[in-house]
């Protein structure tokens, strides 16, 4: 007779919330994140990748992509069976998509939000928002899953 050792079904945990497009509402967005991601099995490593990722995301949606009396969206996916923690921070501007330029200058006060994000996230990228905006998204590997 062939025993197994039984396993525990992988988790998918999710977190969303509507913030305001506000400077305040971006750094609601990055103090949420962390707060969640602190009570998920996400090593700090991560959590600290996901909140500098949070941060730059949640500031272009309340600066690039606010539109007055409208919401940014901020959700968080930790698929444990494909170790990924995916942040998709929405906004009501589809028309202006995110790129990556050349990188500012030295004496630049702005311009290297996305550059932090490509440089932390293990892929990122945009997709439309039905009925309208869109979605920048993020994705840390997260096999450094922690024991607790």
């Amino acid at each position: 007779m062939n025993a197994s050792t039984p396993q525990l079904p992988a988790t998918t945990r999710t977190f969303a919330q509507r913030l305001s497009s506000t400077r305040r509402g971006a750094r609601l967005a990055r103090l949420l994140a962390v707060g969640q991601l602190r009570s998920w099995p996400v090593s700090p490593a991560v959590t600290e990748r996901a909140e500098r990722i949070v941060a730059e995301l949640a500031a272009n949606a309340a600066i690039h992509g606010r539109v007055q009396g409208r919401d940014f969206r901020l959700a968080l996916t930790l698929d444990e069976a494909h170790g990924t923690l995916r942040i998709e921070v929405a906004d009501t501007r589809g028309e202006k998509l995110p790129a990556l330029g050349p990188a500012p200058g030295p004496d630049s006060e702005s311009g290297r939000g996305l550059l932090l994000v490509a440089a932390l996230a293990d892929r990122w990228g945009t997709q439309p928002r039905h009925p309208v905006g869109k979605t920048v998204w993020a994705e840390c590997d997260s096999r450094q899953v922690s024991d607790g």
